[in-house]
């Protein structure tokens, strides 16, 4: 049997346990927060004011850290691309009998994440800090250059990837919080707080999908994790860029603001490796093939390369000036 054939195996086989995992892991509509929970009441006489209010807090938020809540937001906001991505992947079928239990799973996880863009757009358009139209184009070029992300329909690749990025995603969205609670701004620092909450959840489901498949595949599940990690995992906005610019020009001068800060770093990335490898057990795994143990040896020892790579790497001090965030109205 082909490679491809038995990852199709397996993606059926834990097809059957899918509501379970919508269940535990994704919160109903009807229940789960939405954006207007958080902004102020376009529908209350107090509208103006609470807008004064959120404005008025907003200016003590510094350059780097408007940089990285934009680029946290635009990244939110390239949501269609993300779908159409996972829709392909092998074993998720959108089209027969109104789509089996994965295309179900997919379509479910795209409506909460759909909130968090809705929800950031919106305050950094109320906040009267930043240039919406900029951010409006950027946004449109993300969407329309897609993103190759190196796993292509490979469920297991996908599932790495996508364990890891919601993990990435807590990290920065729960740091902005702290950030913006520091600086006063409690309603900001509170919405980042439950988009990061979200993404928690959403890495719990996508670790456990990976787990499931070490226990049934777990060579083939291995390799996969080792390809991953030895190609970096590539971030979802990796071909941001600015109006008039080249695909991906806008990229590295974002991911420096959000390391400058703190907000995400290199330490982070490593972090996040080393989380994966003690979630999913990966000393303990047996009945690996010896390419499959080659690619453990290999894993187990990842993390402390990395960290002395990350080390060396040396963030610009002066900050990239964007079309989105322009000093003049900080």
């Amino acid at each position: 049997m082909s490679i491809k054939n038995i990852r199709l195996e397996v993606m059926q086989f834990l097809e059957k346990n899918v509501d379970s995992f919508v269940e535990q892991y994704l919160i109903p509509v009807e229940k789960i927060w939405q954006p207007s929970d958080f902004l102020p009441n376009s529908e209350k006489d107090t509208f103006f004011e609470e807008v004064k209010e959120l404005r008025e807090i907003a200016k003590d938020l510094p350059y780097d850290f408007w940089v990285t809540l934009v680029g946290d937001t635009i990244t939110e906001e390239a949501l269609p691309t993300y779908e159409s991505w996972l829709m392909d992947v092998e074993g998720i079928n959108q089209v027969e009998n109104g789509g089996n239990g994965w295309s179900k799973w997919i379509r479910q996880w795209t409506g909460e994440e759909n909130r968090h863009g809705d929800l950031l757009n919106k305050y950094l358009y109320l906040s009267g800090r930043v240039n919406m139209r900029e951010i409006e184009i950027t946004t449109q070029h993300l969407i329309n250059d897609g993103f190759d992300i190196g796993t292509g329909s490979d469920p297991y690749k996908n599932f790495v990837y996508t364990s890891f990025q919601e993990l990435a995603t807590y990290v920065s969205h729960n740091r902005v919080a702290q950030m913006a609670k520091k600086y006063g701004d409690n309603k900001l620092s509170k919405m980042c707080k439950m988009i990061a909450g979200d993404e928690m959840r959403h890495h719990h489901a996508y670790s456990e999908f990976v787990n499931r498949i070490f226990q049934v595949d777990p060579s083939e599940m291995m390799l996969a994790f080792q390809y991953m990690m030895k190609q970096k995992i590539v971030m979802p906005a990796h071909f941001l860029r600015e109006s008039g610019q080249k695909i991906s020009s806008a990229f590295e001068q974002f991911s420096d603001s959000a390391q400058r800060i703190g907000v995400y770093t290199a330490s982070d990335y490593v972090d996040i490796m080393q989380k994966l490898i003690d979630k999913w057990e990966i000393d303990k795994i047996g009945g690996l093939t010896d390419e499959a143990e080659k690619a453990r040896d290999y894993l187990m020892k990842l993390p402390a390369r990395m960290a002395r790579i990350s080390e060396r790497l040396v963030i610009p001090q002066e900050s990239h000036i964007f079309k989105w965030v322009e000093p003049a109205r900080l």
